[in-house]
């Protein structure tokens, strides 16, 4: 069983989780801490669930953000046991749609960037409606994208109506394929000007690289918030642990 000698000040409590004193009392503010014991003289004192729950709290901040790790860390003190190894569950399932996306855009940038465009004729361009039909989308979103400068389709006389040649086609593919990676609007504005026509570009390939080495390092900050959350969970079955 614990003792009065295994209780913690706050600054050694933040010491041993790498806060500081301030951070700490935030902590506990917010739930992500279980609420600390007090003397008679109203100091605050804590215990080992304590720095086991701030360390949790950092890995799952490196998984899944600050939000969601408060989430997870105050349903952990509060509700039944299930619920919040649900809300695990639901990050770690994330993350497995990103991997699963992230490799279908690699797949499909790589294929379409390299697909030809020469010897192209007038006939196989499209308009606003015949692209979105093909990726899927709406005509709003191929607007949007017009607006944002990610893909500017030609403009037809007389009436100025948007045509897409086969270039621009290839590039709402490949752009159609990064938002569903997860990839930002402004990542892909900065992107898109650089895409060589013909050829995969090298900085598509580094943004993708960029992508993997996120999720890899988010599945990792899991892994270690788990066996964290691990002892959470076990020091509220069994204070002694």
């Amino acid at each position: 069983m614990e003792t009065l000698n295994s209780r913690m000040r706050t600054v050694d409590v933040a010491r041993r989780a790498g806060y500081s004193v301030q951070q700490i009392r935030n902590l506990e503010r917010d739930g992500v801490l279980p609420p600390a014991l007090r003397t008679a003289a109203g100091y605050r004192e804590y215990e080992e669930v304590h720095v086991r729950s701030a360390l949790a709290y950092r890995a799952l901040a490196a998984g899944v953000g600050p939000v969601e790790a408060k989430r997870i860390l105050r349903a952990v003190h509060d509700r039944p046991i299930h619920e919040a190894l649900a809300l695990l569950d639901a990050a770690h399932a994330r993350l497995h749609r990103e991997r699963t996306d992230l490799a279908l855009a690699k797949r499909a940038a790589s294929a379409i960037s390299a697909e030809p465009i020469d010897d192209v004729r007038a006939s196989d361009s499209m308009s606003v409606a015949e692209l979105a039909a093909a990726l899927g989308v709406r005509p709003s979103t191929l607007r949007h994208w017009d607006t944002e400068g990610l893909v500017v389709p030609d403009r037809a006389a007389p009436q100025r109506t948007r045509r897409y040649s086969p270039a621009q086609v290839r590039d709402a593919r490949i752009v159609h394929q990064l938002r569903c990676a997860g990839y930002r609007v402004d990542t892909l504005r900065a992107l898109m000007p650089d895409l060589p026509r013909g050829h995969r570009s090298a900085d598509v390939e580094a943004a993708l690289a960029a992508r993997d080495a996120s999720i890899t390092a988010r599945s990792h900050a899991l892994l270690d918030a788990s066996a964290a959350l691990t002892a959470v969970i076990a020091h509220a079955a069994d204070p002694a642990y």
